[in-house]
């Protein structure tokens, strides 16, 4: 399908999905890294008990609560 094709069945508001090939999509910075930290156990203790809270995994709490802080510094620049 051509590019011009595909823009205007988006526009109508049609399902473009179908001529997707989404096995090779991509969110840009989103690549994924392992990284290992080592935390004091009552750190551990804390972000488990508010992952139970929340309902989430600990990794889930941390992701969270580092984008927020570097959203912050970010946004102080």
């Amino acid at each position: 399908m051509k590019a011009k094709s595909f823009d205007a069945k988006f526009d109508k508001g049609e399902d473009v999905t179908r001529v997707l090939d989404l096995s090779k999509a991509r969110r840009p910075l989103q690549e994924q890294r392992r990284v290992n930290v080592d935390f004091p156990t009552w750190m551990i203790e804390s972000l488990d008990r508010e992952a139970g809270r929340l309902g989430v995994t600990r990794q889930s709490v941390i992701k969270v609560w580092l984008a927020e802080r570097l959203e912050q510094i970010a946004s102080n620049k």
